[in-house]
């Protein structure tokens, strides 16, 4: 019995040095009632590149209710939203704003699109807000991504 009691100990021990990937990808979802399915997204900061893939789960066309996930620090989310409406259709996203840490492409019912962005690069400490810049969503399409 003393023999089975050092066994386990031993093997439980030796899990405690045993180091787990961390899942350096989320997948959030969009819909045609312009909702995101989440209003806040938690990342390790473990991670040094983090995916995230936006799922359209509606039906209409993009140029009725199109959507993409943009992320910035929290400051520069109104700005950014007002320069993507000048930045017009079909992505409604400004080229080159270096404001803008990460985004997905815009899309419609039934499409998908990714990106893969440095996390590593990031402070824990800071505000970020992820948000739709299709015009007006950003209003209801938008949450908090917090890096733990």
């Amino acid at each position: 019995m003393k023999f089975i009691y050092f066994t386990v100990v031993l093997i439980l021990s030796s899990l405690t040095n045993i180091s787990f990937a961390q899942d350096c990808s989320q997948v959030i979802e969009s819909n045609d009632a312009m909702q995101f399915n989440m209003k806040e997204m938690r990342v390790s900061a473990d991670c040094q590149n983090l995916t995230i893939t936006l799922k359209h789960v509606g039906n209409l066309p993009q140029q009725f209710m199109g959507h993409n996930w943009v992320l910035s620090a929290t400051e520069n989310m109104m700005p950014i939203t007002g320069v993507s409406m000048q930045a017009g259709a079909p992505n409604y996203l400004p080229e080159s704003d270096e404001r803008i840490i990460a985004a997905t492409d815009m899309i419609g019912g039934g499409q998908e699109s990714s990106v893969t962005f440095d996390l590593s690069s990031l402070d824990p400490s800071k505000d970020y807000t992820y948000f739709c810049t299709f015009p007006a969503h950003y209003a209801i399409m938008k949450g908090s991504f917090i890096i733990e």
